[in-house]
């Protein structure tokens, strides 16, 4: 299986999610098969597409000549029995599970065997998503970021049946689509990214509901003092905080981190490893 090659992507879904991972996919010279719903929706996502690149070539920063590679490398179906010679499936279609776990249902009666399943989640479950799929060790998720063509992480996240070999290929397909990618080996609420992220930015609204300073102070202090790009408010509108209960729900079942110093903490300062200034903390810098 670590063999297998990977030249066909099947994207289900072509909202702004499945369009950037299409594109992506093509401009390594993949042949991409993106599925929707409806032609017309189909149609404005080559549409968007093709506009977004063809601005890149008005400013220089592409070739015509790219550009014309990529479209070219990129089709669209109505029909999921398009998608049967895929070598990986990325779905991206909304964030609900029975959507999701019926799009895979489908799938395992079309597909080959040994296709890949990708789930695109930011929050939900891999596991429950993947639960109808004949060949759990070869699903896994591929958590992708917004805007797709800009941001550079991956996550991908076990599924209690996912195979290491199953891994390899998500993580090398990963790298030559121009991602970096990171494995979250349990299939946790929020995985790695969404798990931290949403402890800071509770954390941030703690701080201006206890009074300890206004949004935009708070704003400023993380951007100037942690050398973010945004304030964790800015962060959250720019996200959408429509999407923000639907993450706390699924992050609920989490044990919340207490104040007290973590052990791992403590067994550092006893080793003497301060971080940078001794040469060793989490990271070693020696």
């Amino acid at each position: 299986m670590h063999t297998m090659e990977i030249r066909k992507i099947g994207i289900i879904g072509n909202g702004q999610m499945g369009a950037g991972i299409a594109q992506i996919a093509a401009a390594s010279n993949y042949s991409v098969l993106m599925r929707g719903r409806r032609q017309e929706s189909c149609d404005k996502a080559i549409a968007k597409i093709k506009s977004g690149l063809e601005k890149r070539v008005a400013q220089g920063k592409e070739t015509q000549e790219k550009v014309d590679m990529i479209m070219a490398n990129i089709s669209t179906t109505l029909d999921m029995q398009g998608l049967k010679d895929c070598d990986i499936i990325i779905e991206a279609v909304a964030e609900e599970l029975e959507l999701k776990k019926a799009t895979f249902a489908e799938l395992s009666g079309i597909c080959r065997s040994d296709a890949i399943f990708c789930t695109n989640t930011s929050s939900i479950s891999v596991t429950s998503v993947m639960a109808d799929c004949t060949n759990q060790d070869r699903c896994a998720g591929m958590h992708f970021f917004f805007p797709v063509t800009a941001m550079r992480l991956v996550e991908i996240i076990c599924g209690e049946e996912t195979s290491e070999a199953t891994v390899d290929i998500i993580k090398a397909f990963s790298v030559d689509i121009g991602k970096t990618p990171v494995l979250c080996k349990t299939d946790t609420p929020g995985f790695i990214v969404n798990r931290c992220l949403f402890a800071f930015m509770l954390e941030a609204i703690s701080c201006y509901n206890d009074g300890v300073a206004s949004i935009e102070d708070i704003d400023t202090a993380i951007k100037l003092g942690l050398n973010h790009p945004l304030g964790p408010f800015e962060m959250m509108d720019m996200s959408g905080l429509d999407t923000f209960p639907h993450v706390c729900e699924s992050l609920s079942s989490l044990p919340v981190t207490g104040w007290s110093t973590p052990d791992p903490v403590k067994k550092l300062l006893e080793e003497g490893k301060f971080g940078r200034k001794s040469g060793h903390g989490w990271h070693d810098y020696a």
